[in-house]
């Protein structure tokens, strides 16, 4: 995660500037940020070379069937059930890849190196992963590489060189406008709010404060950041944490930020046990099926993500591509099943496309 292939290069010396301004938001990484414009104007990404590794010797795996491990940060909630579906469905439409999800109980780092070491001796052609830390992971994913095995990251990037393809859900600096815009126009211009995060090095989440931090000093200066905790991706710890937020700042906690489909909806489950509802707003990243019952009941206007099944549907066919030869340095997209053609930007990351806003109007429409 700590390296510039996440930022792209339009506005980098306002933006700079303005991140050396200001102390920076715990949790946040320390990379240049690329705020987008306050209205609705896109940004077009510069192009860049290719920055991802390769794997040694490979052999010939073009049309034949591919042995596939998934490592996600860790099985068993919502979201990351979602990816693998997304993972299992493409590799049953190809029909060439064998395909399985095998991550750790807890978002462990040590865990999830032990399993890809393990695979790795075992053997398999291709890995797909998403980090829980980006530099820890890097040995072990060179090591596939180095190994002849083709990897590729979704979700949650390593460092490039340890990887070839990194599938991004969303350009962190939409999903930053997308949820300081939904907090600001809850919580007003000079609201005060608080963030709960997985862990301050997790990358996706790091990337995502550092461009929010950007976005709101750029276009909702008198907003007030209070506070960043850590829930490591637990349910409980979550609740608790946010509960903590609410009793320690009181009436001038206006507003939390989830940045996981864990404390999104863990946040609002406390903001509605304290009786807080329409007081505090939950703005965060989660998956619709969580977020139904305090949509619902009005507790929580607006949810930001993209559909991590198209996510996990994506890796597989960008890993498949890349197993075939047919996604190689330079390339400018990718085929990737009923998806489509997706843009590689930044030069080795493959754009699934723009966040969603799931309100009370579309969230029944859908099923994950």
């Amino acid at each position: 995660m700590r390296n510039v292939v996440f930022s792209a290069l339009l506005a980098l010396s306002f933006s700079t500037s303005l991140s050396h301004a200001q102390s920076a938001w715990t949790g946040a990484d320390d990379l240049p940020t690329n705020p987008l414009a306050c209205d609705a104007t896109p940004a077009t990404p510069a192009a860049a070379d290719y920055d991802g590794g390769q794997p040694t010797n490979a052999p010939d795996r073009k049309g034949k069937t591919i042995k596939v491990v998934d490592v996600p940060k860790l099985v068993g909630i919502g979201y990351f059930n979602a990816t693998s579906k997304g993972i299992a469905d493409a590799a049953a439409e190809m029909g060439t890849m064998d395909a399985k999800t095998d991550g750790p109980s807890k978002a462990n780092i040590d865990d999830q190196i032990t399993l890809i070491d393990n695979y790795i001796t075992s053997g398999v052609d291709g890995i797909l992963f998403a980090a829980n830390d980006p530099v820890a992971i890097a040995p072990v994913l060179k090591k596939a590489l180095a190994a002849g095995i083709n990897v590729v990251g979704y979700d949650a990037n390593s460092t490039p060189d340890a990887r070839q393809w990194f599938v991004n859900q969303a350009e962190f600096n939409g999903i930053a406008k997308a949820m300081v815009d939904s907090m600001a126009a809850e919580i007003g211009e000079d609201g005060a709010f608080a963030i709960v995060t997985s862990t301050f090095t997790t990358p996706n989440q790091a990337r995502w404060i550092a461009e929010m931090q950007a976005y709101q000093a750029k276009c909702h200066p008198d907003m007030k950041w209070l506070e960043t905790v850590e829930a490591q991706e637990d349910n409980i710890l979550s609740f608790n944490q946010s509960n903590t937020l609410i009793n320690k700042y009181g009436d001038e906690l206006k507003g939390i930020f989830g940045m996981t489909s864990v404390a999104t909806p863990a946040a609002a489950d406390a903001v509605t046990q304290a009786g807080k509802c329409g007081s505090i707003a939950v703005v965060g990243l989660a998956t619709p099926n969580a977020m139904k019952p305090y949509v619902a009941s009005d507790c929580v206007k607006s949810v930001v993500l993209w559909n991590p099944v198209d996510l996990g549907y994506a890796a597989a066919y960008v890993l498949r591509a890349a197993a075939d030869g047919t996604l190689t340095p330079g390339a400018t997209s990718v085929s990737a099943g009923k998806l489509g053609d997706l843009s590689v930007i930044n030069g080795s990351e493959i754009l699934l496309g723009a966040p969603t806003i799931f309100t009370k109007d579309n969230i029944n429409d859908f099923d994950f």
